[in-house]
């Protein structure tokens, strides 16, 4: 008998003698024991494994809350950090807006102080001209038309200088020409006396003008106004009995 015939025999024969006798087994066993871990070796080596596996996993765990937690307290103070910022630029925003507030504050002050004082000084020259055309310094005319130009400015009209031949003598009591500035606005017929100085007589005479215009137009004036500068107390009396408004510069007209 070879060995490949013994061989072939001992793979047929072995499994049914382990099954029948015990004593073969055994020696199997014992003869493979270097070999071959046991079932129980097995078991421990496999739960060994486990627990390292687990106890790596709760170590890495451990690390990974950890890192989290200094993440989350890192994450905290960055948003501490950026709320204090963030209140900082808002508060920094309210003073600039508040300095810009009291910065336009201040310059509309400024302006209407300009104004004001624009306003005065052009007040005061034109009660010096006044006081020019009452003393024969400059012309009547000029000063006229420096009142005329103020109320073109401030509501966007045209004051017309109308000179008419009175043949009937209803102003001066005989025929002349009558010289009057009138206003058209919107239907409405304003009637003016733009004057250096005007005593207790002109309040009388622009009355006729006016009564002598409205007879040649056919028309009624809807508003009589005397602007000078120099308004003798008589004539402001004299005006308020003839329903005459009065004003000392074009620019105290509030309206037209």
């Amino acid at each position: 008998m070879n060995v490949e015939t013994l061989k072939e025999i001992i793979k047929t024969e072995l499994p049914n003698c382990l099954r029948q006798d015990p004593s073969i087994k055994k020696y199997i066993l014992d003869f493979t024991r270097y070999e071959f871990a046991d079932r129980l070796e097995t078991q421990d080596r496999f739960y060994d494994i486990l627990n390292q596996l687990k106890v790596h996993i709760e170590a890495q765990d451990k690390k990974w809350d950890e890192q989290n937690k200094k993440w989350d307290e890192q994450n905290k103070k960055l948003d501490q950090v950026y709320l204090e910022l963030r209140q900082e630029r808002e508060a920094q925003e309210k003073k600039w807006e508040e300095q810009n507030k009291r910065w336009e504050a201040n310059q509309q002050e400024l302006y209407q102080l300009n104004q004001k004082v624009a306003e005065q000084s052009k007040r005061h020259e034109r009660s010096i001209g006044a006081l020019g055309a009452r003393w024969g310094l400059q012309s009547e005319k000029a000063f006229r038309d420096a009142l005329a130009g103020i109320l073109e400015q401030s509501f966007g009209v045209q004051v017309l200088n109308i000179n008419e031949y009175d043949k009937e003598g209803i102003v001066f009591g005989r025929p002349d020409q009558v010289e009057l500035d009138v206003v058209v606005k919107n239907g409405l017929l304003i009637i003016c006396e733009l004057k250096s100085s005007i005593d207790k007589a002109g309040m009388y005479i622009f009355e006729r003008k006016v009564r002598f215009y409205e007879k040649l137009q056919q028309q009624t004036a809807n508003r009589m106004i005397v602007i000078s500068p120099m308004i003798d107390a008589r004539a402001h009396k004299v005006a308020e009995k003839l329903g005459i408004e009065t004003y000392g510069d074009s620019l105290d007209v509030q309206s037209l």
